[in-house]
């Protein structure tokens, strides 16, 4: 076995041209075998296993420079550098991430898992380079929809202005994580329907040079394209057609499906585990959907992930035009919604908190500042959100918190979500941001129903002493402390509060009379975050102590959920312990 003995890049350069065909064999079932059991990004990283041990034939990292875009098709790269162990021995399938990561080989140049960046950074290490006198290649690997997001182009447009060396390999396998959208991909396929020959060329059009290659899986013709351009005096672009899933029937027959997969069986491609129907993207998109049929004003709008509002291909044709996915343009995303709304239409924008952090201007500039009737439905904006650092999503409270008039509703459960949809849908003052469960579709029939969710929290246990404000997704371990407590002797009051940025004044005034300690818990930082807010207007009320519970303010990667939170003091019994050592408490009866 070739890739067993790879210990760097070194030592692909050293095999003969006819072991190569193997070799990238062994790459692609590494690939599939490993994702099999931990999950992982497999279209993407099938795609490029030829152009990636082609790009490690000719150039000679870490001294030559490969930036490969959003990084979620590295796994190749991570074998031919030292870490293949991790693909190929089940005990070490957690040893490495799934995207780049300097922390683990000096092959790796940045932390990233966001799109559209490496054109960016290539063009910072090309001007780097120059300033400093030194020969070496700087290449970027772009592909996967990322050219629609504006820092591609940003970059692009940049890199035409370089009048340096600079390597851009376009990535082509005609798919975004979805289908890709926009007329920078209709002149991607007329590129490919002519050979590249098509005098309509979009990277020409801005001044950069442009090689097509056809057989993107042709792992000679690629050597031979990408030494034809080592050591080029000019900014290139060599556009690669790849096809996404190469090599596996199932990710072949369904590209979206497979972007991205869970555990499977790799005989059927079948999940491992039934992961049943019952998640809040169904909920999301069976709710706005029956809505579609009787507002025609209903859209949703997506920028490049339908999937996590439960727009399936069926779904989104049944939508037609009030179905809108812009591609991987997340900032342009959020514009397009005011736009939508100015306009009298009713935009739903669903997106991924770490992905909406993309949008801050146009939230602040765009959105708010123009008081647009637009809905924001935040996934992943949790602890239990995706747990790798490049995607944390639980800054969203902080970051939110700073947008005038834009009320950021934060759901306990299935009945309180489809009615915090329904209100923001149906009011006009300004925009609305939804914090969308993620750790597990809960429900609770019997919630109190307020007629306005901008106007305050919801009290569902009156106690004394103590008064728990347990947010979204803890409001579970809210329950479990009050619970606790009880068992102890202490009657707790127990708050929902709903708006995870919007302080109730009044109720908060009311519990710092009745109560010796208020205590917070959020899954969102604590720095800026939901309890400090509270803090701020407690610490005006004279003697009430106030307790905030919450994440650090740090990068965490791929960490296991209820360890983070215990970590931060975030269990039922931390809780517990905390609050009876602050009042004081030591004679305690259990129930």
């Amino acid at each position: 076995m070739y890739l067993e003995r790879i210990s760097s890049p070194e030592d692909v350069r050293a095999l003969p041209a006819r072991a190569l065909p193997t070799l990238c064999e062994e790459i692609r079932r590494g690939i599939i075998e490993s994702s099999s059991v931990v999950g992982g990004h497999m279209g993407s990283n099938l795609a490029v296993v030829e152009l990636t041990v082609a790009l490690h034939r000719v150039f000679e990292t870490p001294r030559d420079k490969i930036v490969f875009d959003v990084s979620h098709q590295t796994y190749a790269h991570k074998m031919l550098t030292g870490r293949a162990p991790a693909f190929l021995d089940p005990a070490r399938y957690e040893d490495v991430s799934g995207f780049s990561n300097p922390g683990e080989s000096e092959h790796d140049l940045f932390a990233m898992g966001h799109t559209s960046t490496s054109v960016s950074l290539a063009c910072g290490l090309a001007t780097a380079r120059d300033l400093a006198g030194e020969k070496y290649d700087v290449v970027a690997v772009i592909g996967d929809g990322s050219l629609s997001g504006g820092l591609a182009f940003e970059g692009l447009d940049n890199a035409a202005e370089l009048g340096s060396g600079l390597i851009i390999v376009v990535n082509d396998n005609e798919w975004s994580i979805a289908p890709n959208h926009g007329g920078i991909y209709r002149n991607l396929a007329e590129l490919r329907a002519t050979r590249g020959a098509s005098e309509h060329n979009v990277f020409r059009s801005l001044g950069l040079d442009y090689r097509y290659l056809e057989n993107g899986h042709d792992v000679a013709a690629l050597e031979e394209a990408l030494r034809e351009l080592a050591g080029t005096d000019r900014p290139v672009v060599l556009h690669v057609h790849t096809e996404k899933g190469h090599g596996y029937e199932p990710a072949l027959a369904d590209p979206e499906g497979w972007h991205h997969a869970t555990p499977f069986d790799v005989a059927t491609g079948s999940p491992a585990q039934d992961l049943g129907s019952d998640d809040y993207a169904s909920i999301t998109a069976d709710h706005l959907v029956r809505r579609m049929e009787r507002d025609r004003s209903l859209v949703a709008v997506s920028a490049a992930t339908p999937y996590i509002m439960g727009f399936t291909p069926e779904l989104r044709e049944r939508a037609g035009a009030q179905f809108v996915d812009v591609g991987i343009a997340e900032e342009h995303a959020v514009t397009y919604v005011t736009g939508l709304a100015r306009g009298g239409a009713c935009p739903v924008l669903g997106i991924y908190a770490t992905f909406l952090q993309r949008s801050y201007d146009e939230l602040w500039h765009d959105l708010c500042l123009n008081a647009a009737p637009a809905v924001i439905l935040v996934f992943g904006a949790s602890a239990f959100g995706t747990t790798d650092a490049t995607h944390l999503g639980f800054y969203d409270i902080a970051m939110l918190g700073d947008m005038p008039g834009l009320p950021y509703l934060a759901p306990t459960c299935r009945e309180e979500y489809l009615d915090m949809l329904d209100w923001a849908l149906d009011q006009t003052a300004g925009p609305v941001a939804i914090r969308v469960p993620v750790a597990g579709v809960e429900s609770r029939p019997d919630f109190a129903r307020p007629s306005d969710y901008a106007c305050g929290y919801e009290l569902v246990r009156r106690g004394s002493k103590v008064a728990l404000l347990a947010l979204g997704d803890l409001f579970p371990l809210g329950e479990k402390v009050a619970d606790e407590l009880a068992a102890r002797g202490v009657s707790a009051t127990l708050v929902n509060p709903r708006l995870a940025t919007t302080v109730d004044e009044g109720l908060l005034a009311d519990l710092a009379e009745n109560h010796e300690l208020v205590v917070t818990i959020e899954d969102g930082i604590v720095d800026g975050g939901f309890g400090e807010r509270c803090a701020r207007v407690l610490a005006e009320r004279g003697r009430v102590r106030v307790r905030c519970y919450g994440l650090p303010r740090a990068f965490p990667d791929r960490y296991v959920p209820e360890e983070l939170l215990a970590s931060c003091g975030m269990t039922a019994e931390g809780i517990t312990a905390d609050v009876l050592e602050t009042l004081g408490v030591t004679n305690v009866r259990t129930a």
